[in-house]
């Protein structure tokens, strides 16, 4: 499935972008109007802790949707900036505070850490169950990317990320390449909507071990053989609103966060038995949140 609650969670970034352009010696054209940066929560230290639930994919592929929680920590604590990467966290070492720091252009890296749950339970259909459950993975390893402000108004953003991660549990055994663009803009001040392209890159073990049908997989569901080798897995786009519930993104409180999301799956992971007999290589996401800011 995508990585629905990677993208859901980071909507809480969001009342941490206008802080970058507290420093601005004139008044800033374009919305939003009337900030005040004299109020804001974002500074040295600042945390978001939420809950959310949202319909994902069964399993990547599937065709089916269940219910999945979104648990959210995001913020800034001892010098290093936290954001969630679904069931993980991205760490950012260079992260500065709003004010310090270079204007303008900002690169942020640091390690990345996900847990891979995809087909190790929750599974609808009965031909995929019965092909077996699959282990839960641990991925490691980094998270870089670079961010330019002021692209068409003041207070908006356009960054570009790459993940690179490898499984450590011994589960799919391969390496993980998620590159992503986003664009991050205030509706007024106590709203804001991000809109993100991102893509999967897989290696030959992470295609083979989620949509390879193996001889014991094919007796056991029904399924054909089926040999996966790696290489572009998916690509999608999801929009991601937040709307602060006392019309103040900057001052922190309580805030409500909302995502819908396509994406579609190519190469092996469109043409598997798993996706082209008994799912879709069409993937849609969809769910809403609550988060507390301090």
């Amino acid at each position: 499935m995508k990585h629905f609650t990677r993208i859901a969670a980071s909507l809480a970034v969001f009342v941490g972008i206008p802080a970058a352009a507290q420093d601005d010696t004139e008044p800033p054209p374009g919305p939003p109007p009337g900030i005040d940066m004299s109020d804001s929560v974002i500074d040295d230290t600042w945390v978001t802790l939420g809950i959310g639930a949202g319909l994902v994919p069964s399993y990547s592929g599937s065709d089916d949707t269940v219910f999945f929680p979104l648990p959210l920590i995001v913020g800034r604590v001892g010098g290093v900036g936290i954001s969630p990467n679904g069931p993980g966290l991205n760490l950012d070492l260079l992260s500065q505070p709003p004010g310090q720091g270079p204007r303008g252009t900002s690169v942020s890296f640091g390690p990345s850490f996900r847990f891979r749950n995809d087909r190790d339970n929750r599974i609808k259909d009965d031909v995929v169950r019965a092909a077996g459950r699959l282990d839960t993975a641990l991925e490691v390893g980094v998270n870089g990317g670079v961010s330019f402000p002021a692209m068409l108004h003041s207070f908006d953003s356009l960054s570009l990320s790459t993940s690179v991660r490898w499984d450590v549990l011994g589960a799919h055994e391969g390496m993980v390449i998620e590159p992503s663009v986003s664009y991050f803009t205030p509706l007024n001040r106590g709203s804001a909507l991000q809109l993100a392209l991102s893509a999967q890159i897989v290696d030959d073990n992470f295609a083979d071990y989620y949509y390879s049908v193996s001889p014991d997989q094919s007796a056991a569901s029904g399924l054909p053989l089926f040999e996966a080798d790696g290489g572009l897995n998916s690509a999608g786009l999801t929009a991601i609103g937040t709307v602060d519930l006392d019309g103040n993104l900057l001052n922190g409180g309580w805030n409500i966060y909302a995502i819908a999301g396509y994406s579609r799956l190519m190469g092996d992971a469109k043409d598997t038995p798993y996706t082209a007999i008994r799912g879709s290589a069409d993937q849609f996401i969809g769910g809403i949140g609550i988060a507390y800011t301090f």
